[in-house]
């Protein structure tokens, strides 16, 4: 049973977390558009049916869907929502044809579609930067003060005062970075390079897996080494120096999406761990039930996630875009019609079939399956 205002606490995160992400997303490819001189017929935030709409003096219809799912800019000469060239638009007047998408050159099309998952990114890295001066920088040396029994690292036999410098040839300087790089890796082997009393120790080390379960049940696997770290380090993060401090943050975090996913790719990691709208939507209840801070900084998250996402070469997706016109740009001659939409049936696939999983992870991760099989005995 739903209890009610629990029930709407979520919803309304859910809307308050992705409502704005979209909008910056598609207002970078608005707002770069319109620099290039193209025209904007449709700017929708959610998809379905139009719920409100209004049209500004430009002729651009700005319109809110019933779905806040998703969003898109329909530009002039678009024949969908996916930025599919419309063959009519060469039947156009040539002012018209001037202000269509297809008609401008290759860099402009591809600066248009790079500028929303360009713009999320820029989101993310102001909030990493406001909470850099907010909050300053934990710097805490990665020394292992206390080694816990029994754990992974006193199996491998890491030793109290030992500061790991590497793992898999990557630099660790702070312990923040150690746990990021042990947390996605469970039950993984990996090579630790330690510093013991100036000496240098190269040890073999497979990670340690902690189990949690969330309030719906659901279970999770974490990397876990089994160390503590000294006393926190704090340091003041200046204004010149919080856009590099968000850089770093922000490239860590892609690095770890980028990881993960080459772990469900290679079978490393359960697929069942994919979430969608409903995942998104329990997550964004429990960061608003945590406060202010978490909540922003799961919009940072999620921000990145959506840049990241959008820049996977798939068709339908604004990697796909960018992949077509480096070809063109290249060859000289835009990708041939027949092409084009052979990669878009192939992408729009790939998407339903991400949508369906997803949608069967979030619905399992809900309990429905669960409760179903209870009713047929």
């Amino acid at each position: 049973m739903i209890e009610t205002p629990g029930f709407i606490v979520t919803v309304l995160a859910f809307i308050a977390v992705i409502g704005p992400l979209v909008f910056v997303h598609e207002f970078g490819h608005y707002i770069v558009g319109r620099w290039c001189g193209v025209k904007a017929e449709t700017f929708s935030i959610g998809f379905g049916k139009e719920i409100a709409a209004w049209v500004d003096s430009r002729g651009t219809r700005w319109r809110l869907g019933l779905l806040p799912l998703g969003g898109y800019v329909k530009f002039k000469g678009d024949m969908s929502v996916a930025s599919q060239a419309d063959p009519k638009w060469l039947e156009l007047p040539a002012a018209e044809r001037a202000q269509s998408f297809p008609g401008k050159p290759v860099w402009q099309r591809a600066a248009i579609v790079f500028a929303g998952p360009a713009i999320n990114f820029l989101f993310a890295l102001v909030i990493m930067a406001g909470f850099a001066l907010a909050y300053g920088e934990n710097v805490t040396p990665a020394v292992a003060s206390k080694v816990m029994a029994g754990s992974a690292a006193e199996k491998a036999g890491i030793r109290a005062g030992d500061r790991i410098v590497a793992i898999d040839g990557r630099r660790i300087d702070r312990f923040d970075q150690l746990t990021q790089s042990v947390f996605h890796r469970p039950g993984e082997l990996s090579s630790f390079a330690l510093d013991r009393g100036g000496r240098t120790i190269i040890l073999p080390i497979t990670i340690g897996v902690r189990e949690e379960k969330d309030r719906f049940g659901n279970h999770y696997r974490f990397g876990q080494l089994g160390i503590r770290s000294a006393a926190p380090v704090q340091r003041n993060v200046s204004l010149l120096e919080a856009p590099g401090v968000a850089v770093d943050r922000t490239v860590s975090i892609v690095r770890m999406m980028v990881e993960t996913m080459g772990q469900m790719v290679t079978g490393r990691r359960p697929l069942d761990e994919l979430g969608g709208p409903l995942k998104m939507a329990q997550l964004s209840g429990e960061q608003a039930d945590r406060g202010i801070e978490d909540f922003i900084f799961f919009m940072a998250l999620i921000s990145i996630n959506l840049g990241f996402i959008n820049l996977l070469p798939i068709p339908m997706l604004d990697g796909g875009h960018l992949l077509f016109y480096a070809i063109e740009a290249v060859q000289r001659r835009p990708v041939s019609p027949q092409v084009q939409e052979w990669a878009y049936r192939s992408g729009l696939a790939v998407l339903l079939t991400v949508m369906v999983l997803v949608t069967f992870n979030d619905l399992s991760s809900f309990g429905l399956w669960k409760s179903l099989s209870g009713l047929i005995g």
